[in-house]
């Protein structure tokens, strides 16, 4: 639970009066906020009615409207930054302001002379980083010609060769040994580990022990990587992800301190990646607490120095939507922001059509491609973040969210711990049912649309022209945000493929526009996510000719109006439908309209609904 002072608790820290004062003016000050809203008398409205604005996530941590120096606990802020446990950044250099940039090659079917000109490019215009993908068509045999030109020990790189990473590892090896110069930071990206939850591939774990044993040898080199954006992309909460990776790490250690490496050895050949999504704060506390937690982990094996291991990030592609993906450049930026700010060692931002096999349609590559480098050079160079160090360090809320989510993720590690460790609750399944659970947890909040999506569950774009179908297929390996209410949307696209026009569902407004416009919108929007097209003719009259022919003009039709207005003629509207020929009729609004009622609608439309589950019957009923 979140640290949510009482005015006890207040009054027994060493705080001055007048603080207290102005505590209990701004609860006052809420107080009369919901008197107003709720229409009644301040007396009637209960003292703590501020804990209604509290907030918990997923990981049950509560997040509260206000935070002030009572949440300091009477402890002051002593980590610094740089120096254990890390909390407040890894290193401080001065050298380069900031984090790196980092961009990802190969992962498109181009020529290896293709890539080199892509990679030259991009050094040149702001990329410090290289993450060279070489599962696909570019593979290790093409890292020399894809590299031609590039400094190996100015541009750090990571490499995602899945189960080529030793001849990778080789390859490297061999143009590091041949320019002579020695490299940058490097890792290999060996990740068995964390790649089995996502299926998305890597050598096994011996060969993981022997790339870290010849690693050691190197400098600048570290070959394992505990790839947290697995458990992201099957939708961990962020304690889970933190905990996760904590446990694949420690398991790492293991198995290296047993194939003969020094414990020291085994943490200096430890990086870790992680996604980060849009929520600002709360992957900001993430960061933050993960290099937190890894130190006291280190500091447990007698190396604290050891424990700020690489944080690579990048912008997690569970939120990543297909329709509407221009958002995704504004869901990247604030991604991009938080993890600046938690204190990465680089960011990676995803071009704004990843979700969408082979881009957006009509998008080149070096667009999507300049606009996600550009995103982390405007917060770097524009907004000058980089300069400083820790920026979101010595607030209120965010150290103490990072004091809760550290308890709670350290709770969790310890748990896997207890049960035998990351291995043994990867093989018995533990660790994919709590990652099915709390799936499970947020797929029922986008279906409610308690979780909000823009142009995906809220304000969807029916007009945009649909994806090509081959293109309407799902990421393997990631249990994306908007993946359920985009099947519906391909649904639809498929019907208009077909029919020439949307499934279509009439609206009957009943009441003047003024008291029956504040639910079409609302039916309008919420059908718009499934796919679902609506015709509004207007204010109808029971008993006209536009109402009859409104009343047959769909398989489904949905009354929008006011409670007031269902109280005097609700049941005439819905008795006046079905004499007209109406085959399904819905209410915009709750059951208690039509208590006890005689002619009742057949469904309700309202804010407590499971829309996703709701739309698709719906579609049923259309024939989509």
């Amino acid at each position: 639970m979140g640290s949510i002072s009482t005015l006890t608790d207040l009054r027994n820290a060493s705080l001055p009066e007048e603080f207290t004062d102005s505590l209990d003016a701004w609860r006052k000050a809420v107080v009369g906020v919901f008197a107003r809203v709720s229409k009644k008398d301040v007396s009637d409205v209960p003292s703590d009615v501020w804990r209604r604005l509290i907030v918990t996530t997923n990981d049950g941590l509560d997040i509260s409207p206000l935070y002030t120096r009572a949440d300091e606990n009477g402890a002051p802020i002593d980590e610094l930054p740089g120096e254990f446990p890390f909390t407040r950044g890894a290193a401080i250099d001065a050298d380069r302001a900031g984090w790196g940039v980092t961009e990802t090659f190969g992962s498109y079917d181009d020529a290896v002379s293709e890539v080199n000109r892509q990679i030259l490019h991009a050094l040149n215009s702001g990329t410090t980083t290289l993450r060279l993908d070489l599962t696909g068509q570019l593979g290790p045999e093409d890292l020399k010609a894809a590299l031609e030109g590039v400094y190996l020990n100015m541009a750090p790189i990571i490499l995602s060769a899945g189960a080529r990473t030793t001849e990778a590892a080789d390859a490297l090896y061999a143009l590091v040994d041949a320019a002579g110069t020695g490299t940058a930071a490097v890792t290999l990206g060996a990740s068995p580990l964390t790649s089995a939850v996502d299926g998305s591939g890597s050598v096994d774990l011996d060969a993981t022990v022997e790339l870290a044993r010849a690693a050691s040898a190197r400098e600048n080199v570290r070959a394992v990587l505990v790839d947290a954006v697995s458990f992201s992309n099957q939708d961990a909460s962020d304690a889970q992800e933190i905990a996760l990776a904590l446990a694949a790490g420690i398991d790492y250690v293991r198995a290296l301190v047993d194939a003969g490496l020094s414990t020291g050895q085994a943490l200096d050949q430890i990086a870790f990646r992680f996604a980060v999504t849009d929520d600002q704060f709360g992957q900001i506390v993430k960061l933050r607490t993960a290099r937190r937690l890894w130190a006291r982990v280190a500091e447990v094996l007698g190396h604290p120095d050891l424990g700020a291991a690489p944080q690579h990030t990048v912008t997690a592609p569970v939120m990543f939507s297909q329709r509407d993906p221009w958002v995704n450049m504004l869901r990247s930026t604030v991604a991009a922001f938080a993890a600046g700010v938690g204190g990465a060692t680089d960011v990676e931002v995803l071009t704004f059509d990843a979700a969408i096999d082979g881009g957006n349609p009509g998008t080149t590559r070096n667009f999507a491609h300049r606009i996600a480098r550009n995103t982390n050079l405007l917060l770097l160079e524009e907004s000058h973040l980089g300069h400083v160090i820790d920026p979101a360090g010595g607030s209120y809320y965010v150290e103490s969210l990072t004091n809760d989510l550290s308890g709670k993720a350290w709770a969790l590690f310890a748990d896997i711990e207890a049960k035998g460790g990351y291995r043994a609750q990867l093989d018995n399944g533990a660790i994919a049912a709590a990652l099915d659970e709390m799936h499970e947890t947020t797929r029922q909040q986008i279906a409610k649309r308690q979780k909000q999506l823009t142009g995906i569950n809220e304000f969807p774009n029916l007009a945009e022209a649909p994806l090509p179908a081959e293109k309407r297929q799902e990421p393997a390996g990631i249990r994306r945000w908007a993946a359920e209410f985009e099947a519906l949307r391909n649904r639809s696209d498929a019907f208009l493929e077909a029919n020439g026009a949307r499934p279509t569902i009439g609206l009957i407004p009943v009441g003047p526009l003024a008291k029956h416009n504040i639910r079409t919108g609302f039916t309008t929007n919420l059908l718009a996510s499934g796919g679902i097209a609506v015709t509004n003719p207007g204010e109808l009259t029971p008993g006209t000719p536009e109402f009859d022919e409104a009343a047959t003009g769909s398989d489904i039709v949905v009354i929008c109006g006011t409670d007031q207005e269902y109280a005097a003629t609700g049941e005439q509207v819905v008795e006046k439908l079905r004499a007209a020929g109406a085959k399904q009729i819905l209410l915009a609004g709750a059951p208690a309209s039509f208590e006890n009622a005689q002619h009742a609608p057949d469904g309700y439309l309202n804010m407590k609904i499971d829309a996703a589950s709701t739309l698709a019957t719906l579609l049923d009923g259309l024939g989509a």
